[in-house]
């Protein structure tokens, strides 16, 4: 795989900007009662459950990448204490193709504020699907986890080009990760010839007067941050970031405020799984986010940051074998956040 490689200076700087919602307080780090030798064997056991399933069809995109294979599997786990377990072919990068929506929409929350995102981007389920041709009748997008909304998040990035922004992005998506994180080329040349579409949503946004850059450098920076490899634990890294409240359990770092980690649990809760969301919400019941790669990252508050990666889709867009690994693991370690018992519980005491 040919990518290009950004190594950029870290920062732990954070500007007071206008709109932002700073809150009190300081989560929780500590996760009382979790056996956590349980991990590698329960990893390796759902592995076992979904293996076999050859359900689905990858995106296309993936014809045109070097290096890749459909029936790939991995699974990961990082608590907000920074303990980690993986299973499967955990060396194995992926693009976070639509997981870097909600990455970018906190990346933009912690930079611009949240009353200023919301004057441009809603956070409404769309019960339509990702790439829906549609706005708002104020030229809104409904939500930012679909690829009109993500487009116009991008757009808000205070940066002046395409190239600062994207230099931006990688800064935060690697203090999120604790590693430094790359743009892949081949990936990226795959899904510039596959841009039409994106491109027409680009250009409605800019009819409804929304867009601050042009609708090419917007569409060029958003197919950038899809194009950014992760492996399975890296990406389970920065859920539990998300989960412990925006610092990075591993590093120690503040990479977000509390309020920016909750918000965008909060929406990639509701609209996170695209026009799927609500049964997600009622079955799986994890803050969670998908991508065309099979990459699926999830964040249980307080807890735990969770990741899979297979590539073959359901009708949706999600990863197939990522969804019955999520269920599974949901259901064994309790981490249905609507449940009326404590996150975990499902991991403390005997089998």
């Amino acid at each position: 795989m040919t990518c290009r490689w950004a190594r950029l200076p870290r920062s732990s700087e954070r500007r007071d900007r206008p709109g932002a919602r700073p809150r009190p307080g300081r989560p929780s780090t500590t996760v009382t009662g979790m056996d956590t030798t349980r991990f590698d064997d329960d990893l390796r056991a759902m592995l076992g459950e979904v293996e076999s399933d050859r359900r689905g069809e990858p995106s296309d995109y993936l014809e045109d990448v070097a290096g890749q294979h459909v029936d790939g599997l991995a699974v990961a786990v990082c608590t907000v204490d920074g303990h980690q377990a993986a299973a499967g072919e955990t060396e194995h990068a992926f693009a976070l193709q639509s997981v870097s929506k909600a990455l970018t929409y906190a990346v933009v929350l912690q930079e611009i504020g949240l009353d200023h995102v919301l004057e441009d981007v809603g956070v409404e389920p769309s019960g339509e699907s990702f790439n829906h041709l549609s706005l708002h009748d104020d030229g809104r997008p409904c939500n930012p986890l679909i690829n009109a909304g993500a487009i116009l998040v991008h757009s808000l990035l205070p940066a002046g080009d395409e190239d600062e922004r994207t230099a931006l992005l990688l800064r935060r998506y690697s203090a999120l990760a604790g590693v430094e994180l790359e743009v892949c080329e081949d990936v990226l040349d795959a899904e510039r010839t596959r841009a039409d579409r994106n491109l027409g949503l680009a250009h409605l946004l800019a009819d409804a007067g929304r867009l601050p850059i042009s609708a090419r450098e917007a569409v060029a920076g958003y197919l950038a941050q899809c194009s950014v490899l992760v492996t399975a634990p890296q990406l389970a890294v920065m859920g539990a970031t998300l989960a412990a409240g925006g610092t990075n359990p591993v590093t120690g770092e503040r990479v977000l405020d509390e309020w920016v980690a909750q918000q965008t649990m909060s929406v990639m809760l509701t609209c996170g799984m695209y026009d799927a969301s609500g049964q997600w919400v009622a079955e799986v019941g994890v803050p969670a986010k998908s991508g065309v790669s099979g990459a699926l990252l999830g964040a249980v508050p307080g807890a735990l940051g969770l990741a899979a990666w297979s590539p073959r889709l359901d009708e949706q867009g999600n990863s197939r074998r990522g969804i019955g690994l999520f269920e599974g693991l949901s259901a064994r370690w309790d981490l249905h956040v609507l449940q009326h018992r404590g996150a975990l519980r499902g991991l403390s005491g005997p089998r």
